[in-house]
């Protein structure tokens, strides 16, 4: 499939007037075929204004053909073949094998929110009889549904360019919902953005949708994300990213005349708790394991862990020389930006130079668009009296925090920020210290896991990717899994109404 660098406005394609947007090699540095054009706020205008219009008939769409349309999408993006993964392996540094992954995890998700529409759970239909001889008032007849907010504003994550971008995660639970969705397509990946832009576009024609289902805009900059966020047409957003720009879209939409959500996933640090008894046991085996997760991605996942917490001890000391003698043998890996490898080694010369913190290994160098994986050491009380060291370094980074016992280790934990997950390696003798953490562990993040490590994200109905803030900016939500569907609801109450004016969902048969 040939790439035109157009906007997709509804069904239309259209070269922007924005700027012009580059793919970049992410390999070397440079330029990939294709010129990509920047909207323009007339763009944001007419996407948002087709996508309004859409609304009042994509929310009432009978379920089945809801369904039928997100597996019409899977189907479109499979069909794309193989150029999808060369173009996204350009265009990221991604591996084959994590990409190939990655399009079966985001063609799930899509089919998994079409069999959660047809079982149609999400609607939440309640019905309470009313009872005109109940004294002394009648009691009024009530039903009750979910209903879509109206049109989502997406935007596409750097490090998931399939599960969390154009279709992703974000786009599908929007859609199952009812919601037309406008994303802003990320900058770093403009090619393969397009290609399944033109997957989602086409499955709308299929359908016979509205055409402002669904909208692909690129920005060269911050403009037009931010008045997609400030249009007043827009309901919601969904966000993957950094903290400055998670908090800078929060701020917009809370100071528009009508505040919407934003579900903004910003940053985690991913605590790892390692027990005694654990350590005793299989030290070793723990580190090189936790290595093993650290550099999966190049550390690039929202879910590597970069921080454990640990008793000074034998069983530590033998993790730590484990972990070391692993970590020198990782080659260094291309990151997926030049920008985002230059954050990377930013964060780590900061920890490198910080009076407090020890450096205890590093991975292989590697050339100016890679990073090195790199593993430091610091004491409780030094990571407790400097904040900063809880800072996310979004790369193959990871700082052990030493404590003298369990006591110190509890008021580490107290110290910290919200966090997507947080993982407990145990043993049979730890499960008395564990239990007595498990109550603070449930407030600081939305996933807690034993004995690995949460760099594996499975999209189920159970699975929760969120937690308190700053991991995202709603505690109560969900980017992953069914539940996702929820934060694009809203339930309405129908009181005393005549059957011939509800909704179809809630007429008798």
């Amino acid at each position: 499939m040939d790439l035109t660098g157009n906007l997709l406005i509804g069904q239309s394609s259209v070269a922007g007037d924005g700027g012009e947007i580059f793919g970049i090699d992410a390999a070397t540095g440079a330029a990939l075929p294709g010129t990509f054009h920047g909207a323009t706020k007339a763009d944001v205008e007419r996407a948002a204004a087709l996508a309004w219009a859409a609304f009042p008939v994509y929310r009432e769409t009978a379920l089945e053909a809801r369904a039928a349309f997100l597996e019409t999408i899977a189907e479109n993006i499979l069909g794309i073949g193989d150029s999808l993964i060369e173009r996204a392996m350009a265009e990221t540094g991604l591996p084959r094998g994590r990409l190939e992954g990655e399009r079966m995890r985001t063609v799930g998700q899509l089919r998994l929110f079409a069999k959660e529409v047809r079982e149609g759970r999400f609607q939440e239909l309640r019905f309470d009889a009313g009872d005109p001889e109940r004294k002394p008032a009648p009691k009024p007849d009530l039903k009750l549904r979910n209903l879509a907010l109206g049109p989502v504003a997406v935007f596409g994550a750097s490090n998931f360019p399939l599960a969390f971008s154009v279709a992703g995660g974000d786009t599908a639970s929007a859609l199952a919902a009812g919601c037309p969705v406008v994303v802003k397509a990320h900058s770093a990946h403009p090619g393969t953005s397009e290609l399944v832009g033109v997957a989602v576009q086409k499955a709308v024609s299929a359908c016979g949708l509205p055409e402002g289902t669904f909208s692909l805009l690129f920005d060269a900059g911050y403009e037009i994300g931010q008045a997609l966020v400030a249009d007043a047409r827009i309901r919601a957003v969904g966000f993957t990213g950094s903290r400055r720009g998670g908090l800078a879209l929060m701020d917009i939409a809370a100071k528009r005349t009508q505040p919407i959500p934003v579900y903004a996933e910003m940053s985690a640090i991913n605590p790892v708790i390692l027990f005694p008894g654990a350590l005793s046991k299989r030290g070793a085996e723990i580190g090189r394991a936790f290595v093993g997760s650290l550099t999966l991605g190049a550390g690039q996942f929202c879910t590597n862990p970069g921080l454990i917490l640990a008793v000074a001890g034998e069983g530590l000391e033998a993790f730590k020389q484990a972990a070391a003698e692993a970590l020198k043998t990782v080659p260094a890996q291309t990151m997926l930006t030049p920008g985002i490898c230059k954050a990377y080694r930013q964060g780590v010369a900061k920890l490198m130079g910080h009076d407090t913190v020890t450096q205890i290994a590093s991975g292989q160098e590697g050339t100016d668009h890679q990073g090195s994986a790199a593993l430091f050491e610091v004491k409780a009380a030094d990571f407790q009296a400097h904040h900063e060291l809880q800072e996310e370094v979004f790369g193959a980074s990871g700082l052990i925090v030493v404590c003298q016992d369990l006591a110190e280790l509890h008021g580490v934990i107290s110290s910290l920020e919200g966090q997507l997950t947080v993982a407990l390696h145990i043993d049979a003798d730890d499960h008395a210290e564990a239990a007595k953490l498990v109550p603070e562990l449930e407030l600081l993040a939305g996933r807690l896991l034993v004995n690995g490590f949460g760099t594996g994200v499975e999209v189920s109905p159970a699975m929760v990717h969120g937690g308190p803030y700053p991991a995202t900016s709603d505690g109560r939500s969900t980017s992953v899994g069914t539940l996702a569907i929820e934060r694009f609801l809203r339930p309405v109450c129908y009181q005393d109404f005549p059957e011939g004016l509800l909704p179809q969902a809630l007429r008798k048969g």
